[in-house]
């Protein structure tokens, strides 16, 4: 499967390090469970989403903040080293943000994400504004203040960028928001929570982990994608995989980016960590050459 090249995608999204403990089982409250392993992996719904844009052959510009301690140094160089324009990326005052990920046996976590910098992105800069008139798609997450991706929609429908929104962590929206969205990425707990808004939404793809996803087109029908067999290790960032590789490749239209976006997640549960494990192009086309 060939993907389009040439797609300009400005996230506007978090950058967080994860803090990813693996252990047997996640304990219950007031349990001390030992863990098997730990490590530190640059993350963030908006970073992850913008490398597996980048990765899937999109021109990827971010914008968003990251502190002046060592993570933020290591958050920037991870995005720069995966082709992501990080030239309007922000420096604050401040720790960057983090976020903790516990692992257990079955690939399934638990993830507590503490803001820090993201929580800075108040407003947007008359360069960023520039950024996202200029591109193809305007990518968006919850995980950066409300207002600032409110703005960022309302400025890319009035200059004619195609604005996608991963309505993550789900939290009440305000309805001119939706009312900007032409493509929303959502998981099953989020379409159940959005179900009243979604009808309205021109495009929207459901994902289901292992079972696939689901496109609905603004004529209401739907196409569905079977999931692909993969040994899974860790579910961290799957999501994230999908949603950059659907964006990058949406130009070619939504079957196809669909069906790209469903194999770059599957690879993407296949290894431990969430920017590390998004899967490159020659990656994701081997999974789809097994049918």
């Amino acid at each position: 499967m060939e993907t389009p090249a040439g797609q300009t995608v400005v996230v506007l999204g978090s950058v967080n390090m994860d803090l990813v403990t693996t252990t047997a089982r996640r304990p219950e409250p007031g349990e001390t469970v030992l863990g098997t392993g730990f490590a530190t992996v640059p993350g963030g719904k908006g970073a992850n989403q913008a490398i597996a844009a980048a990765r899937s052959g999109a021109r990827v510009r971010f914008l968003g903040a990251v502190g002046d301690d060592a993570f933020g140094a290591t958050l920037r160089s991870t995005l720069t080293d995966a082709g992501v324009d990080t030239t309007l990326m922000r420096i604050v005052d401040g720790p960057s943000g983090v976020a903790t990920i516990v692992v257990d046996g079955t690939g399934e976590n638990s993830i507590i994400v503490v803001a820090g910098a993201n929580g800075r992105v108040t407003d947007l800069t008359s360069d960023e504004l520039d950024a996202i008139a200029r591109a193809d798609i305007l990518l968006c997450q919850l995980e950066i203040p409300l207002d600032t991706v409110a703005a960022a929609a309302r400025h890319a429908r009035s200059s004619g960028t195609v604005v996608a929104l991963n309505p993550s962590p789900v939290q009440p929206l305000p309805a001119q928001l939706w009312a900007d969205v032409d493509l929303a990425i959502v998981n099953s707990l989020e379409a159940e929570r959005y179900s009243t808004e979604l009808p309205e939404v021109p495009h929207v793809v459901r994902t289901r982990g292992g079972a696939g996803a689901v496109y609905r087109a603004p004529d209401g029908t739907e196409l569905t994608v079977p999931g692909r067999r993969v040994d899974v290790v860790d579910t961290t960032g799957a999501g994230d995989a999908f949603t950059g590789a659907l964006v990058a490749t949406w130009a070619a239209g939504p079957p196809t980016a669909v069906t790209w976006a469903n194999a770059a997640g599957a690879v993407a549960t296949t290894r431990l960590g969430a920017s590390s494990s998004i899967p490159g192009q020659d990656e994701i086309r081997a999974l789809l050459r097994t049918g």
